[in-house]
């Protein structure tokens, strides 16, 4: 089966993460990793080539510096990499990062794209959709399971009341949750090993994409302004003096919890 999996580089979320003054994500200034939730993809992706046979690629959209992600997912086991950077990209949405993803997607002629449901800095969870529509392909999101039977694809897609089953046939994009594995670490081998893996490093004139398409002037969404997280206040303290109940629920009902 050939297998593309989406890796994002994102700024880590256990740091402080800021805007520049252009509203776009800092990343000059933050340390960046493989957004999480991508690890679960490569990790569904490698089972799925143990179980089955093909190939494993690694898509992604992003500057010079994503190269230590891929190498980072490459040291997990897949094959090789595709690297679209351009610096027309700074400060595109999600409608045409989709649509750059549509157009390096299209040659790779993959089965089965694998994805994370979410990127810990966007958190739109829209461009496993978006691409299903642009590549005319099913899209099974949300996964928390995923068994292949052939070209038959079978999901439990995660809920809050518990999970769908979902089923189509290859092509198709899956996005997956943390739920559905646990990443493998990289071995000593898998990263020296990573250091000779093919990276192919595309601009968007080899995808047919004009610049004004993407970036600022493409857009199709803006961020207005900003404001910082405010620092966490102390909590509200209740004394029982034969009331403490309502003194509670008072509280609770003021905060909109019940």
């Amino acid at each position: 089966m050939n297998i593309v999996v989406l890796v994002k580089q994102v700024p880590d979320s256990g740091a402080e993460r800021t805007l520049s003054a252009d509203y776009s994500v800092d990343r000059a200034s933050a340390s960046n990793v493989i957004n999480e939730m991508d690890e679960y993809a490569i990790e569904e992706a490698l089972k799925i080539k143990e179980a089955h046979g093909g190939e494993v690629t690694v898509l992604t959209v992003g500057p010079g510096g994503a190269t230590d992600s891929i190498r980072k997912a490459l040291s997990m086991g897949p094959d090789k990499a595709v690297h679209v950077q351009d610096d027309a990209l700074h400060g595109s949405c999600a409608v045409a990062t989709s649509k750059v993803l549509a157009a390096a997607l299209r040659p790779l002629n993959a089965d089965l794209i694998l994805s994370g449901a979410e990127s810990t800095d966007g958190r739109v969870q829209v461009v496993p959709h978006m691409l299903a529509e642009l590549l005319g392909v099913a899209a099974l999101t949300g996964a928390r399971k995923l068994t292949v039977d052939g070209s038959q694809l079978t999901v439990e897609r995660q809920t809050d009341e518990g999970y769908e089953v979902v089923t189509a046939a290859t092509p198709a994009i899956v996005s997956v949750w943390d739920t559905i594995n646990e990443p493998r670490y990289p071995s000593f081998k898998g990263i020296m090993a990573a250091k000779k893996k093919p990276v192919q490093s595309l601009a968007l004139g080899d995808l047919g994409i004009e610049a004004g398409d993407v970036g600022f002037a493409g857009a199709t969404s803006q961020v207005i302004e900003f404001t910082k997280r405010p620092a966490r206040s102390g909590g509200a303290k209740v004394v029982d003096e034969g009331n403490g109940g309502e003194q509670l629920v008072s509280y609770l009902a003021t905060e909109k919890f019940v």
